[in-house]
């Protein structure tokens, strides 16, 4: 009798444990991509291709951003609150841009936001 009693036991401690009832507890939460950032100026723009390629400042390094009917497309001086809509054809290569997004698997950053700085 208490072997029947353990096993029904542990059987009850694995059910939660599960891959599939841990799956539902992550879907379940509501997770989704954690916005980043990226930013520094634009060394080449595709409007074909919607992207953006983005080097960091006082780096070589360089991402790509893409962008879509979505994106919302600002400028703004720096300490400055005021902020102006614009259009993805208003930003030009050597312009200081901030990215926000969420970045996918290859490295690409999905641009939900992209704001050109502009000089005081």
């Amino acid at each position: 009798m208490k072997k029947i009693v353990f096993v029904l036991l542990l059987l009850l401690l694995a059910v939660p444990l599960s891959p599939q009832a841990l799956a539902q507890d992550a879907a379940a939460s509501g997770k989704t991509a954690k916005e980043s950032r990226w930013d520094g100026n634009v060394t080449r723009s595709s409007p074909d291709k919607s992207s953006l390629t983005v080097r960091k400042i006082g780096s070589n390094v360089e991402k790509t951003v893409v962008y879509d009917s979505s994106t919302q497309w600002v400028s703004q001086e720096h300490n400055s609150k005021k902020v102006n809509q614009i259009d993805a054809s208003q930003v030009k290569d050597n312009d200081r841009v901030i990215c926000k997004g969420t970045w996918d698997k290859d490295g690409t950053l999905h641009a939900t936001l992209i704001s050109k700085r502009l000089t005081n």
